[in-house]
């Protein structure tokens, strides 16, 4: 049954329009309009029937505030008036009213005035349903149109539109560009199926890890895009672009690939080296170029190349300048030991010495049973520091362990060597409750490994 909230300061005029409606229709009498406004607040109706002249507040101004509220903002009204002058009716109609109903009430007139103001409300929600459903759809399928039919994430042109639309709102933000390494091997190995499986879980790690304002999009083939709204704090991008990095590696090992698959990334920031998309785009695929060359599995920030060398330019040197400048100065007589990213080039560096010279090289990882010892850890760098050969490098990749490349050494002599700062270790840490452990592994030649993986006869 529809309820109707029916609003006038005349108890005989609430009584004649409650015996009128009473037998179709909820009735729910008010003398007051703030009466009105309090039961709408909490109450349901379906429609006002609304007196214009009344102490304190008047019909007009009791509409006014109905609108404002969003559950009734369409709600039909019809005023109730003993003025049936024409200025009077233009007035209602102009203040939002769908009807009016003169005084005194005509029990016939009164319900054939509210049934059609009912049956209009009816269609007009009706219609509103389908252009809302309509719209839904349009929406959908221009969605489906600007998303990428393989990944579901957004293509370039609405990358491109989307990027430069939150560039104009808010001039900050970083835009990663990311490669799969190596992608074409994994077709060529493993054929077009696995490739794309392998795009789509590219896309669902991006969907992972993404905030609620990041923008993700496929370019094409195994190129993507993520730019982060409002980033502009490097050591967030740096930490977001790592997590991108570990997160991939740890999935891909689900493939079970013999093909080394990893991600690059090179990173572009707003407004440093653009605001807007195109120019970011650019810059961050000058960067990513300069991880390609520089051994893959890795990020860089485009401005990082630019503040270094645009410092360095400020004075012109000769090469005996530089070649004293690369020298090494520390006075140290063990290992370099460098931070992971650094290492990362040398390690590259080396790989491609041994594809060259086929010279012994081997990775050493040693593991402290306990993760988070700063001082354990402190104590295992020293002793590499010093044990170790001045052509020997070494990193810090965790909290709980440290790899060391040594030049030179098969695995009897790298044994010997783990053995020895082994030894170091407990001389200065003499807390034995911390184990450590080692492994060795021989760094192949890339040729010779792919000569000896080859069938017999090819």
């Amino acid at each position: 049954m529809k309820s109707i909230l029916v609003v006038d300061d005349n108890k005989l005029n609430l009584a004649t329009a409650r015996t009128v409606l009473i037998n179709d229709y909820k009735v729910i009498p008010v003398m007051k309009g703030q009466q009105a406004l309090t039961y709408l607040e909490s109450g349901e109706c379906d429609i006002v029937l609304l007196d214009i002249n009344m102490p304190d507040m008047n019909g007009f101004e009791v509409l006014e505030k109905i609108r404002s509220m969003e559950r009734y903002r369409n709600i039909p009204v019809i005023f109730l008036t003993g003025d049936n002058d024409a200025e009077t009716e233009t007035r209602c109609f102009k203040e939002g009213a769908v009807d009016f109903i003169a005084k005194p009430f005509v029990p016939e007139v009164m319900l054939s005035r509210i049934g059609r103001a009912l049956e209009l409300e009816e269609l007009r929600r009706s219609l509103a349903y389908r252009l809302e459903q309509k719209t839904r759809e349009v929406s959908a399928i221009k969605d489906m149109a600007q998303q990428d039919a393989l990944t579901g994430l957004w293509d370039r042109v609405y990358t491109e539109d989307t990027v430069n639309e939150l560039l104009e709102r808010s001039a900050t933000g970083a835009l990663m560009m990311i490669d799969i390494d190596n992608f074409k091997s994994i077709n060529d190995s493993y054929g077009h199926d696995t490739g794309d499986k392998v795009l789509i879980m590219l896309a669902d790690t991006l969907r992972d890890q993404a905030a609620e304002e990041d923008v993700l999009c496929r370019l094409g083939g195994d190129e993507f895009v993520v730019f982060m709204k409002n980033a502009s704090s490097k050591a967030y991008v740096r930490s977001r672009a790592a997590g991108l990095i570990a997160e991939l590696h740890d999935r891909m090992e689900t493939f079970g690939f013999e093909v080394d698959t990893s991600i690059s990334i090179g990173i572009a920031q707003a407004p440093e080296d653009g605001t807007e998309f195109n120019k970011l785009y650019n810059c961050a695929d000058k960067a990513l170029y300069h991880v390609k060359r520089n051994g893959k599995n890795s990020f860089h920030f485009f401005s990082d190349r630019l503040e270094d060398e645009s410092e360095r330019g400020s004075e012109t040197v000769d090469l005996k300048y530089l070649q004293e400048l690369m020298r090494r100065t520390d006075g140290g007589k063990g290992a370099y030991l460098l931070d992971i990213e650094s290492f990362k080039h040398v390690y590259n560096f080396i790989q491609r010495y041994v594809d060259c010279s086929n010279r012994d090289v081997s990775a050493l990882l040693f593991t402290l049973s306990e993760s988070g010892n700063t001082k354990a850890m402190e104590a295992l760098e020293k002793t590499i520091c010093t044990s170790m050969r001045r052509s020997d490098v070494a990193t810090r990749y965790s909290s709980k362990q440290l790899i060391a490349l040594l030049v030179d050494a098969g695995n009897e002599s790298s044994a010997m060597a783990a053995q020895r700062i082994i030894e170091g270790f407990y001389k200065l840490y003499t807390d034995r409750t911390v184990q450590i452990d080692y492994s060795i592994v021989r760094m192949d030649s890339r040729q010779s490994k792919k000569a000896s993986d080859a069938p017999d006869g090819q």
